[in-house]
Parts: C-alpha cells; sequence; structure tokens
C-alpha cells in the first residue's frame, strides 16, 4: 500500500475483454507509475488482438511488448512525444468498456471507499464485487 498525506493509497488496474469483464486484476502503491504494472498484466495475450490504452501507458516498452505478442496497441500518443504515434481514434472510443468496469466497481461502498486496511482484503473485496 502506497503513503500519502490522505493515508493508505491504492490504484486498482484491470484488463478486461470487449463486454467489460475482467480479466486480470491488480493493486499497486498510489504513486506507483502505471508502466510498470502494464508491463506485468499484458502478459499472454490472445493473437491478433487489441489493446486499448490511455496515454499513461505510452511508453516504447509496453508497445513493443505488445507487438511482440502478435497484438496491436490502440494508446495515443502522450504530448509530448515526437513524431506522435498514429492510433484508430474510432477504435479507442471502445475504451469505455474499462471505464465502465470501474465505474460499476466504485457502486460497492467498501470498494470506493477502501474499507479494508489490508491488500488481500481489498482484492478479495474487489473481486467479489467483480463477480
Amino acid at each position: 500500500m502506497g503513503r500519502s498525506r490522505g493515508g493508505l493509497t491504492t490504484k486498482i488496474h484491470a484488463v478486461v475483454d470487449a463486454i467489460g469483464r475482467p480479466v486480470r486484476l491488480m493493486l499497486t502503491a498510489g504513486q506507483a507509475y502505471d508502466g510498470h504494472a502494464a508491463l506485468r498484466m499484458l502478459t499472454d495475450l490472445p493473437a491478433n488482438c487489441e489493446v486499448l490504452a490511455d496515454r499513461a501507458y505510452d511508453s516504447n516498452a509496453i508497445r513493443s511488448m505488445i507487438a511482440a505478442q502478435q497484438a496491436s496497441a490502440v494508446i495515443p500518443s502522450m504530448p509530448q512525444r515526437n513524431p506522435a504515434i498514429p492510433h484508430d481514434k474510432v477504435r479507442y472510443k471502445d475504451r469505455n468498456c474499462v471505464e465502465r468496469f470501474f465505474n460499476k466497481l466504485k457502486h460497492f461502498r467498501a470498494v470506493a471507499t477502501r474499507y479494508d486496511k489490508r491488500d488481500d482484503n481489498f482484492m478479495a473485496s474487489i473481486q467479489l464485487a467483480s463477480i
């Protein structure tokens, strides 16, 4: 668990399928970089799949890992990336599946307010809410 002035902080990382069901879930400290979690979660991708992610996951390491698994990355470039890597804007709109998944999680008060103080209990709450 991460620490901040507000107390314990935790980020929930999720890989969801095309209809928003969770495939993989992971917790990291709140101050941790998102890319490190992505490198651990994006292993064993199905061939010819598309990985839709937001700008936080725009790194050469993540893009090459996705390409090495015969998958395609639909990730917008960070504003400071020069030259910008193009992405399919129409396909990127389907990323709302993961946003809807997190919105559904927030309906569970124990997850939204983080009642559990231990990471294993918090992950169990997330998994239970995901079911």
